[in-house]
């Protein structure tokens, strides 16, 4: 079986790590890209195994895309280290891509548990949706979980640093006409000690969208 890579992005997610770096199926090689971390971040990552990854500049898509830099595997995961999406799940969304069903396949977030996805993160990521779709991108979620080829993904050239990267990442594969396909995954509540910093709070969510919202213009 190929090697897969996967990236995860990490702001202080010392407390997740190990969960989700121990769920990672047999060949799925982590590529931890710490953001700036003060909690130990990266010293759990290396201790469970990871390739660790420093980024200075802060922002999802500058954690994204160095990972992604950094990657080797022909088949590249992105997923996030809060211990919200299981990584055994991975390997449905892979075998879409490996067996020429799509160009990429993402992960679409069903909540499980009261609190995994807070109203107004969950508004944002609808409307942000209905607007893809609207350019023709079926998608009902603007997913953190997706699995993708990694010579694909360098050559769309998305150049958002910052919360703007997987809806820049959506329009270009749109604009490539990519076939894109959703599957439905498991979204928990983050691991407790853990804060997002999107859908924890009001604000965080308006960056986002104030993000995503200057890549749609």
């Amino acid at each position: 079986m190929d090697t897969v890579d996967v990236v995860l992005p990490c702001l202080d997610e010392a407390l997740a790590l190990p969960a989700v770096l121990n769920a990672l199926p047999p060949g799925y090689r982590a590529i931890v890209v710490d953001n700036g971390s003060s909690d130990g971040s990266p010293e759990v990552a290396a201790a469970h195994g990871a390739t660790v990854v420093r980024e200075s500049r802060r922002g999802y898509g500058a954690a994204v895309h160095t990972g992604l830099e950094h990657a080797t595997a022909d088949i590249v995961c992105f997923l996030d280290a809060d211990g919200s999406l299981d990584p055994r799940e991975l390997p449905g969304l892979v075998r879409a891509v490996r067996d020429g069903d799509a160009d990429m396949a993402v992960g679409r977030r069903i909540p499980q548990g009261r609190g995994s996805w807070p109203w107004h993160a969950r508004l944002g990521n609808r409307i942000l949706a209905a607007l893809m779709r609207k350019r023709g991108l079926k998608v009902r979620d603007i997913a953190p979980m997706r699995a993708v080829g990694r010579e694909r993904l360098l050559a769309l050239n998305v150049e958002d640093r910052a919360f703007g990267y997987p809806l820049e990442l959506l329009i270009r594969a749109a604009e490539a006409k990519w076939r894109v396909v959703e599957a439905d995954v498991t979204y928990r509540p983050r691991t407790a000690g853990t804060k997002s910093k999107v859908s924890g709070s009001v604000h965080g969510t308006l960056r986002a969208v104030h993000d995503m919202a200057g890549v749609l213009r």
